[in-house]
């Protein structure tokens, strides 16, 4: 996404409307001049590729549109890495170490890093030359940094990108934000609330599957503290809702005036017919390492219990739990599983909350060893599912046999 610095909007009454661009053939080439740049500086230091892109913003009134068009292929689509023959912090000790030991000057500079490369030479058994040792001191700082792979976007995914990112910019300084899913295919549902989970935001949740639902989120400025991260992870999960088929989506912000240098109250909405295209995979297979871990040793497991990923929807007042698993067996015997990771104590509470409003007998949780449910104030003896334990891994046969229990 686009770093607060590289945000536009304008103000329409109290909307917020942020930039978009169109695609025209003057924003297409914008856009296919940048891609070319960084193309051209494959095999070249970040520091380089830098300077030619200052060079073409130029004095140009559209420097911003072409510094986000660059961030987000800095970030999204290139991979920078130090290429270096001998070890730099290593380097850097060897040198600084022998520098404390005489009078700082260009001439005993040069001497120390003569000295280090002879040294190193006799160590590793070959030749280190003065250059190696010049050209890897400093190597793996980031303007040093070269550019190895470049997965090049077309001009349109760019473009398509940046106007995502302008909008999710927004979100940034929501302080409440209502999102209205309706009449949707229940896999869809599910896609959102599991990205809502993923992203650990603090939602309410009302309605059901054949109505459609309704989520009320609290932003990042509604905390007692207004935190960025936070904002982040609200503006993530805009790519996932643009899988809904039909939605609507309203925020109360809290803007920065550039102008007066004061806070003022903004508005902004969006809807399904939004035109803006997600980068994100229409499904996710999984929430965690955690989780496929589990399939995989489930895979070869010797039993006649059938482990299926897609299960319903669990309606409680003010949510809706979305197991991560359903389990059954050839008899008719089914139970629901749900993995209790690593998460912050506001999730555990509202976790086992969950659990007991469903009021099901049949779900299985496993639990980390890793968490302090008692640090979290969380009680797990009214709790009516079936509870396992797990460390670093979650094994089948400990659900087994929880299941057989």
């Amino acid at each position: 996404m686009l770093p607060t610095d590289l945000l536009m909007h304008r103000f329409s009454g109290e909307e917020v409307v942020p930039k978009r661009l169109n695609l025209d053939s003057q924003t297409l080439a914008i856009a296919d001049d940048v891609i070319a740049l960084f193309r051209d500086a494959k095999g070249k230091s970040k520091g380089e590729l830098s300077r030619q892109l200052l060079e073409l913003e130029g004095e140009e009134t559209d420097y911003r549109i072409k510094r986000g068009l660059a961030h987000l292929l800095n970030g999204s689509f290139s991979t920078f890495e130090t290429i270096s023959p001998l070890d730099p912090p290593m380097l850097r000790d060897r040198v600084f170490a022998l520098s404390s030991q005489s009078v700082p000057s260009p001439t005993a500079t040069q001497m120390t890093l003569e000295k280090v490369a002879d040294l190193l030479g006799q160590e590793l058994g070959h030749e280190v030359l003065l250059e190696q040792v010049k050209s890897g001191l400093y190597a793996d700082l980031p303007d040093n940094q070269i550019l190895v792979d470049f997965e090049a976007p077309t001009s349109e995914a760019l473009i398509h990108r940046y106007n995502l990112s302008q909008v999710q910019g927004v979100f940034y300084r929501a302080s409440h934000m209502t999102i209205n899913a309706h009449r949707n295919d229940p896999g869809q549902y599910k896609l959102l609330f599991r990205y809502v989970k993923l992203f650990q935001l603090m939602t309410y949740i009302e309605g059901d599957a054949d109505h459609g639902f309704t989520l009320t989120i609290d932003g990042p400025t509604s905390l007692f503290k207004p935190s960025t991260r936070y904002g982040l992870a609200i503006a993530k999960l805009l790519p996932a809702l643009l899988h809904v088929t039909k939605w609507s989506i309203s925020a109360q912000l809290q803007i920065n005036d550039s102008y007066s240098g004061k806070t003022r109250q903004g508005r902004f909405a969006l809807d399904s017919e939004c035109g803006l295209v997600s980068h994100y995979p229409p499904g996710k297979t999984y929430d965690s390492m955690l989780e496929e871990g589990f399939v995989e040793r489930w895979s070869k497991t010797k039993t006649e219990w059938r482990l299926e990923r897609e299960v319903d929807l669990i309606p409680i007042p003010g949510s809706v739990m979305i197991p991560d698993f359903r389990v059954v067996h050839p008899d008719g015997r089914t139970f629901l599983l749900e993995i209790v990771g690593y998460w912050r104590p506001e999730y555990l509470k509202k976790k086992f909350s969950q659990v007991r409003q469903s009021g099901r007998d049949d779900l299985v949780l496993a639990v980390s060893e890793r968490l302090n449910l008692e640090k979290a104030g969380v009680k797990i003896a009214d709790t009516p599912a079936r509870i396992v334990w797990f460390k670093d891994q979650l094994l089948p046969k400990t659900v087994l046999e929880a299941l057989e229990r």
